[in-house]
């Protein structure tokens, strides 16, 4: 597939994790990502707000690309129940310094690539709920982009049913002109 600029978008999306203690001794800290900042700028886990022991991380910003060729699953996932996007992240190895124990990925608007990446189960997925101005920007995406394609249902083979082959391919038939003869009652004793 050629690159074409004019069926490509992309966005800057803030990614929220917020930070709440863990319900299990096994995890002291349990993440999930809360919310996107459309057209946000660079950031590094910088905090964003503090609830007791809650805190919200505005932990990276990745572009949210949008590609003409995929606007069937935009399609999909904005006449979802809650139209959203996905944020993928990966546990960063243990020993690594900071507070950060999840690298953000990747930040998709198909459930397709999310469900592929879900797949793998390596990498933790969370379902964000799309902010309105950004369902309208993707809206408007697939609107200008997409194409419905025509359904091609594939043409079978006619095959006979009624034609018979006993025998076909059977090792205990020992004549080449013979393959499509079953073996005789005798011939099967003598041959086993």
């Amino acid at each position: 597939m050629t690159y074409n600029p004019r069926r490509f978008a992309r966005l800057p999306l803030g990614i929220v994790l917020r930070r709440t203690p863990g319900v299990t001794r096994w995890a002291r800290w349990s993440w999930k990502a809360t919310a996107v900042l459309p057209g946000a700028g660079p950031a590094d886990w910088r905090e964003l707000r503090r609830e007791g022991a809650a805190r919200e991380y505005h932990a990276a910003t990745l572009p949210l690309e949008l590609h003409g060729a995929e606007t069937e699953a935009y399609l999909h996932g904005l006449f979802a129940e809650v139209p959203s996007v996905y944020v993928i992240m990966r546990p960063v190895a243990a020993g690594a310094s900071g507070e950060a124990p999840l690298e953000v990925v990747l930040v998709t608007a198909s459930p397709y690539e999310a469900q592929d990446y879900a797949d793998s189960g390596e990498e933790i997925i969370e379902k964000v709920p799309m902010p309105e101005g950004l369902r309208a920007w993707v809206a408007d995406f697939v609107e200008t982009h997409h194409t419905e394609e025509e359904f091609k249902k594939r043409r079978r083979d006619r095959v006979d049913v009624e034609k018979r082959e006993d025998g076909v391919g059977d090792p205990r038939v020992s004549k080449l002109a013979d393959v499509y003869r079953a073996p005789r009652p005798e011939e099967k004793g003598r041959l086993q």
